[in-house]
């Protein structure tokens, strides 16, 4: 990627070090799944697909999508939050807010897992 230099003021008599054009980084952000989620949703709430949808997300960029399925569509949405603090725009247009810990238990695969090649996978210990 491109490096950005920043403006600096060099005092008199100091030159800086030549930085590189570019840098080599590694970027994690997914492109479109908040987007793709977010029309889906909306398609489904009007399609009746659904009577009560449940998102696991603290992402704003759901925010008019969840605003359509509960305001305008007229179906409960809760936001189930990996978060202590949800954002506020959305806890205030969910149905109802739940925080995703309490699920987490339950949800997971037995200790071990048995692999297709026969050998327990075991789950880490944080889990």
């Amino acid at each position: 990627m491109q490096l950005v230099r920043p403006c600096r003021f060099w005092p008199q008599g100091l030159t800086p070090h030549p930085l590189p054009d570019s840098v080599c980084v590694v970027k994690t952000e997914e492109k479109g799944s908040d987007v793709n989620l977010g029309a889906h949703l909306v398609r489904d709430a009007f399609v009746r697909t659904f009577e009560h949808a449940v998102i696991v997300t603290n992402d704003t960029d759901l925010k008019e999508p969840l605003r359509l399925v509960v305001h305008e569509a007229g179906l409960p949405a809760t936001l189930l939050t990996p978060t202590d603090n949800p954002a506020v725009t959305l806890r205030d247009l969910a149905s109802d807010v739940r925080h995703l810990k309490p699920y987490l238990g339950v949800s997971q695969f037995p200790d071990p897992v048995i692999g297709r090649d026969g050998k327990p996978i075991a789950k880490p210990v944080g889990w």
